[in-house]
């Protein structure tokens, strides 16, 4: 796709008009494909210096304005600002009067459907929640990636084909996402895109520490037939010393991290321990190798007890938590809570043991926000006057 508006779109009447609140990553791209599509940027708003520099960028020749100018000059208005600070901007736009009955109103938020623009449809706007499931980079490379990309769609039932609609515009294709399923929908895209950026970087570092001079090229081709194969065939594509039962080898890559990477050996057991309970339900991991491996994977965390390697009933610690970073994002996230590990018993003939370790309750937005991913809805000033008309998100 052609980021630059072609003739025969320029050419054509407007039919509406485009404002962005936060100049983030996700707003200047999506305003840009609108333009594409006809519709007429008219209006963003920004504060830090890389939203000045974005905005210039991606829409040149918009005027910088304030958020409340913002709706009073759009049609259609973009709200690209990180989940945490949403629900205060809307409030603070419906509070100052800035709301227009008729307005369309679409955030860009994995984590929320329409509910969380409450007080602007009793305002008489119109609400839409369209979060494309793509990771930015806030260049004018965004507008092409999103010739195909998956939107997560909610609206109300009677703006449905609006919204679907204007993803089309967009250049995306519109999946339909119930409101009371957007966090798990969010859930699902952070633990794809936002982790397996923590992953493949925890990778390369470990690659370097063993001497390799460019993990980037050795993980390449690896990575992608990993990713290719997982898309075609889910677990079935598991492989390696997990799958395969090779205790041995586990505790050897145990023994490794706890000496020279130990800020990694957690979550490296609790993969373990995900990969094996994967591999048993699928069949894949014997069942008479699977008790060996998973007293390996039960072994205590780098220089603690308590963390999540302890053995089922050792005294937990604040180290047992797993955290759920920002997609997308991409964006804030609510932290996990442990729950404890359940006793990983396995009385004779009732198989192997669970691998699985603590697990917490789902919270969450990104890609890649976003995201999520998700920081894919996140300007770069999070704490700035970006995110409200009474600026720093109130």
């Amino acid at each position: 796709m052609n980021p630059h508006p072609s003739t025969e779109a320029q050419d054509r009447p407007a039919r509406l008009t485009v404002g962005v609140v936060g100049a983030g990553r996700v707003g200047p791209a999506l305003a840009a494909a609108l333009q594409l599509a006809g519709h007429r940027p008219v209006a963003v708003s920004g504060v830090s210096d890389a939203s000045v520099r974005r905005a210039a960028e991606m829409l040149p020749g918009v005027p910088l304005v304030t958020p409340g100018e913002v709706l009073a000059r759009a049609d259609l208005v973009l709200l690209t600002v990180p989940d945490d600070a949403l629900a205060d901007l809307v409030a603070g736009l419906v509070e100052t009067g800035a709301v227009r009955p008729g307005q369309l109103l679409v955030h860009t938020s994995g984590r929320f459907g329409t509910a969380v623009l409450e007080p602007a449809t009793r305002a008489g706007a119109l609400p839409l929640a369209l979060h494309p499931a793509m990771t930015f980079t806030g260049t004018s490379v965004d507008v092409q990636r999103l010739a195909g990309c998956p939107f997560g769609v909610t609206a109300p039932q009677e703006l449905r084909m609006a919204a679907e609609a204007l993803v089309i515009e967009m250049g995306g294709e519109p999946e339909w996402i119930a409101e009371s399923a957007r966090p798990l929908y969010h859930a699902a895209l952070a633990i794809g895109a936002n982790y397996l950026v923590t992953l493949v970087a925890q990778a390369m570092e470990l690659l370097q520490k063993a001497g390799v001079q460019a993990p980037d090229r050795m993980l390449g081709p690896l990575l992608g037939a990993a990713l290719d194969n997982a898309l075609r065939s889910g677990d079935a594509a598991l492989t390696g010393p997990v799958a395969r039962g090779d205790a041995g080898t586990v505790a050897a890559h145990v023994a490794e991290l706890r000496t020279h990477a130990p800020q990694a050996l957690a979550g490296y057991l609790a993969m373990a321990r995900t990969t094996a309970d994967r591999a048993l339900a699928h069949g894949l991991l014997k069942p008479e190798l699977a008790e060996e491996l998973l007293d390996v994977l039960a072994g205590p965390a780098p220089d603690s007890g308590t963390g999540p390697g302890a053995r089922p009933g050792e005294q937990g610690s604040p180290d047992d938590s797993e955290g759920t970073g920002g997609a997308e994002g991409q964006q804030p996230e609510a932290a996990d809570h442990p729950t404890g590990e359940p006793p990983a018993t396995s009385p004779k003939g009732t198989g192997p043991k669970s691998a699985a370790g603590p697990t917490a309750p789902e919270g969450s937005d990104s890609p890649a926000d976003s995201a999520s991913p998700d920081d894919s809805t996140s300007p770069d000033d999070p704490a700035s006057p970006d995110h409200g008309p009474h600026g720093g998100g109130s």
